[in-house]
């Protein structure tokens, strides 16, 4: 992945941003899923009936005529520079016709929900697929977009992890090892013609790219003893509830009301990297929208403003940011702490729909583009991580990135 951004910057091109992420402050609760499964990641399989479905909020009183759009990405997530009839079947744009208004909550928003593939819109190959939305008045204004993937899964993978490490053994970090049967994939050059990508927890800044298999056994794979397969073991993300404006729920010290929002006051946090490791069943990053007296949360669960707090000494010229889906794992001024030389503590306040949430600090040195769970959340062997790996496949002629395997795991200590 550095290789590749590196070249661009060095023939003087900025990649164009293709992270998913929300463009105007109006839009909150951007969810990207497999429909039926809340827990796996956003794939579906070519030529199944699988959906990827979409959910966000707009906060506002009326509806928004919304379009949306598709773009081909290779296994980078740059576009693939493909012309539309080569990966979709009809027109590359659609309308978000299914919309519902918030009912009895304090914050009024309107909660849109959009399912690909459609009648309007249908990918006809594998690949990454970046999806924009957009007002139908004023198209080059994006609100938001999303990524998700089409796999042919014709290339299964043996997919473990584990704390005996080339770098350490049962200390602070955890090891991949990965085998891909490419046979009925049609791999001719294994070497030179796959890419492999594999992340943590569904980070996007540690995620790492590689190509050369250590070695073939017939038609397979094996991606064993190499630097890119060694990750940082981290520790069990932190979780909060704000399920209700009546009682506060996991991890929230109390509720306040300073009109027009509830405010959720979090219990201060603390540096976990002298502690021992402590296991508890998180969902590595992930966040559902729920509000306990509800049975539709998606339109009754109200918006409240949920106060982080960490109790650390001041960085100078390093950057602390949460880590969680709730933040679209973006580095920015939405997700970062900023420190409060009154109170000596990092702070962050941000609006919020009422559910569970699952978070992490990440710690940014001076100039590096990634975060570090070593400093602040410390990096425990036992931490039970959630691993996927993908693998692409460009065939001889042609001009896009297949992707033709995935695989997740977690880890076994």
């Amino acid at each position: 992945m550095a290789v590749l951004l590196s070249a661009l910057f060095a023939v003087g091109k900025t990649p164009p941003d293709t992270m998913t992420g929300v463009f105007d402050e109006r839009v909150k609760s951007l969810q990207v899923r497999l429909d039926g499964d809340n827990f796996a990641a956003p794939v579906v399989v070519l030529g199944t009936p699988d959906r990827i479905v979409i959910n966000f909020d707009i906060l506002a009183e009326d509806r928004d005529y919304l379009r949306y759009s598709l773009t081909h990405c290779n296994a980078f997530w740059q576009p693939s520079g493909l012309v539309d009839s080569e990966f979709l079947d009809g027109f590359n744009e659609g309308t978000i016709d299914d919309y519902r208004f918030s009912r009895g909550t304090t914050v009024h928003y309107v909660n849109y929900t959009l399912s690909i593939p459609n009648e309007q819109v249908r990918p006809t190959i594998s690949g990454n697929y970046l999806l924009k939305v957009y007002n139908e008045d004023d198209p080059d204004a994006i609100l938001l977009q999303c990524r998700f993937m089409i796999s042919e899964e014709t290339a299964p993978i043996a997919l473990s992890a584990s704390a005996q490490t080339d770098i350490d053994y049962n200390k602070s970090h955890q090891q991949l090892s990965i085998i891909v049967d490419s046979e009925r994939a049609h791999v001719e050059d294994p070497f030179n013609d796959l890419i492999v990508i594999a992340s943590q927890n569904g980070r996007l800044d540690s995620e790492t790219a590689f190509r050369q298999p250590l070695r073939m056994q017939g038609k397979r794979s094996v991606y064993e003893h190499q630097p890119q397969l060694i990750f940082d073991a981290g520790n069990e993300y932190r979780r909060f509830e704000a399920v209700s404006d009546s009682y506060p729920g996991m991890a929230v010290e109390r509720i306040e009301y300073f009109a027009p929002y509830y405010h959720y006051v979090l219990y201060p946090d603390a540096p976990r990297s002298a502690d021992e490791y402590a296991y508890d069943q998180t969902q590595h990053g992930r966040y559902f929208i729920r509000n306990y007296a509800s049975d539709d949360s998606d339109i009754e669960a109200d918006y409240g403003v949920v106060h982080f707090t960490l109790d650390m000494p001041e960085q100078p010229g390093a950057m602390i940011f949460i880590d969680g889906d709730f933040v679209q794992r973006r580095f920015d001024d939405n997700s970062r702490m900023f420190y409060n030389h009154a109170t000596r503590r990092y702070e962050r306040a941000m609006l919020l729909k009422q559910g569970a949430y699952n978070y992490q600090y990440l710690f940014v040195p001076p100039g590096a583009s990634r975060g570090y769970t070593a400093q602040i959340e410390g990096d425990r062997y036992q931490t039970v991580n959630e691993y996927s790996v993908r693998v692409y496949h460009r065939r001889r002629g042609e001009r896009y990135d297949r992707l033709i395997g995935t695989a997740n795991c977690r880890n076994d200590i």
